[in-house]
């Protein structure tokens, strides 16, 4: 029988020992950790994630700004609104909700934010210092991943941990978290054009998977006693809920599950998680403040 990891109640227990340290930042006569946010248009996605970081800001006690602009907003007016969150002493961290307009590179936006205000970890310097085993700000999701493993005491010292997906964001910071001293994984990045993909995923012992797209993970694809981490959520049509769409993960949950040690589900795995990085970076940014 496989143990679902419960993403929520981790997440739930940082954010108290979050909340704690504000409790004691204010008894040193500091103010709250302040996290900011910039949403560029109106994407269902977006609204919804950004909707659930303004709320852990009040939970924790974390004092929030969200800044919306419309999809029209030219790339200069954009870098100027991140260049003033990145001059604004009450600001600790900020983020850019991705994705962007089309019109918008990503790149730019991410190089332009202040490496000691990026929340998200995803500026050059920030990921670099990652990649050297040096102290910054992580990337929020492989932060969350590797904290839920760690949280479950789930053993990756030696194992085969295999990576399905190579992107910026997730895989590829994933599996140089997991391949450093203190986890030692031993990590295989597999992506669209991997070939024998099917038989290498099969070899892990612990499959993290991110490539977005849903149910790509088949229970031929996964070992007996395996643990998954499903890092997906994507929307797909459904007649069972009264929005028409429900969350999938990139794993086919109910086949893949009964040959697990340990699997999160979509939703309520890797998420919560995710949004509780952000909290915890910008907390470390507070603390850094002189």
């Amino acid at each position: 029988m496989y143990i679902l990891i419960d993403g929520k109640k981790i997440a739930s227990l940082i954010k108290k020992e979050i909340a704690d340290e504000v409790t004691r930042l204010k008894n040193e006569s500091r103010r709250a950790p302040h996290l900011a946010a910039i949403l560029v248009g109106n994407d269902p996605s977006s609204e919804t994630y950004v909707a659930n970081k303004v709320k852990d800001c009040e939970e924790v006690g974390f004092l929030s700004t969200l800044l919306r602009f419309g999809n029209d907003i030219t790339v200069p007016a954009l870098l100027n609104e991140i260049d003033n969150l990145n001059k604004d002493t009450e600001v600790d961290g900020f983020i850019v909700q991705l994705p962007l307009p089309g019109h918008i590179p990503g790149s730019k936006v991410i190089e332009s934010i202040d490496p000691a205000k990026d929340a998200d970890g995803f500026h050059p310097v920030n990921i670099g210092r990652m990649v050297a085993g040096i102290p910054g700000f992580l990337p929020a999701t492989p932060y969350g991943i590797v904290e839920l493993l760690k949280r479950y005491d789930i053993e990756t010292t030696g194992r085969n941990c295999v990576v399905i997906g190579r992107s910026n964001i997730v895989g590829r910071p994933v599996s140089i978290l997991l391949s450093q001293k203190g986890m030692d994984a031993t990590v295989t990045v597999v992506h669209s054009r991997s070939r024998n993909l099917r038989d290498i995923v099969r070899q892990a012992e612990i499959i993290i998977a991110a490539i977005g797209s849903p149910g790509f993970v088949t229970a031929d694809m996964v070992s007996e006693g395996a643990v998954v981490i499903d890092v997906g959520t994507s929307r797909v049509p459904s007649s069972e809920t009264s929005s028409g769409w429900r969350l999938a993960g990139d794993v086919d949950f109910d086949k893949v599950a009964p040959k697990c040690s340990y699997i999160t589900p979509v939703p309520g795995g890797v998420g919560p998680m995710t949004r509780v990085a952000l909290l915890r970076n910008t907390l470390m940014a507070a603390r850094m403040r002189k």
